[in-house]
């Protein structure tokens, strides 16, 4: 290897390593679906998300007792026993730590029950307990029917009869009484963007009072090495201002782009 290649290696390790800390600083929610197919109606939620700068991850369930998140696979422990090992997974009551808010597009009469009257022995009966536990916002589909997709494959139905279903909406009442929130399947993701920019309006009213990224009104400094887009849309309050960068700080094209949508002035500190 010569001296380019060597400087060109390191200056990548660099700017991945810097990479990495950004999207790990921004905010992730965890989307739980039925199947490996209930995603696919969902792709303009996340690329909604995106543009605000917030990270998704994608649990597929498996049954109703496992579950895999990318290539791990997860699993309820019964009673005394594991049903399988993966020593790398997580259990499911320890998936929302990882995560600001969890997204269920479709509860089913059974889950709701369970989540309703505290029991586990579900993937989302777990995941959801853990995440009201630990204080992570739930965001439920509003208009789910109240019957598992494969349930309504099986019997060719897509409703459940009147008693259930006034059984299903009662459950539904003592979940929203837990602090589970439920919105229309199409606007989960603008429940989602709402509830994660409350968060930044408090740290952005903590950032202003110690003054730290706060230059004087109209101007904020950026402090990192590599600016990125997925940085930009996660600062809903920088439109038509000035972004003072440090000298050597690089910025991506998609960044420019994100910058220019935003009618946002790019300024070197010291340079004007």
């Amino acid at each position: 290897m010569n001296i380019r290649e060597m400087v060109e290696a390191i200056a990548k390790e660099i700017l991945q390593a810097q990479y990495r800390e950004e999207q790990e600083k921004a905010p992730r929610v965890l989307y739980v679906f039925c199947d490996s197919q209930a995603h696919e109606a969902y792709g303009d939620h996340f690329i909604q998300l995106k543009k605000y700068g917030i990270c998704h991850d994608i649990l597929f369930l498996d049954g109703e007792t496992s579950s895999w998140l990318g290539m791990h696979q997860i699993e309820c422990g019964g009673a005394g026993k594991i049903l399988a090992a993966d020593e790398y997974a997580p259990a499911p009551l320890e998936v929302p730590a990882n995560y600001d808010g969890i997204v269920i597009p479709e509860i089913d009469l059974d889950n709701a029950a369970r989540i309703a009257t505290g029991l586990k022995g579900t993937i989302k009966a777990e995941i959801v307990f853990s995440a009201l536990v630990t204080g992570k916002f739930v965001v439920v589909g509003a208009d789910s029917p109240g019957l598992k997709r494969a349930d309504r494959r099986t019997l060719q139905t897509l409703a459940l009869p009147p008693a259930y279903e006034q059984l299903f909406r009662q459950h539904v009442g003592r979940l929203q009484e837990l602090g589970v929130e439920f919105a229309e399947q199409k606007r989960l993701a603008e429940r989602v963007i709402a509830r994660l920019k409350d968060r930044w309006k408090v740290e952005g009213k903590s950032q202003q009072a110690t003054g730290s990224e706060q230059v004087d009104e109209g101007e904020a400094v950026y402090s990192g090495r590599l600016l990125t887009a997925d940085w930009v849309y996660a600062q809903p309050q920088l439109r038509e201002t000035v972004l003072q960068v440090k000298k050597g700080t690089i910025i991506s094209p998609l960044a420019y782009d994100a910058l220019r949508e935003r009618s946002i002035t790019v300024r070197t500190l010291g340079k004007g």
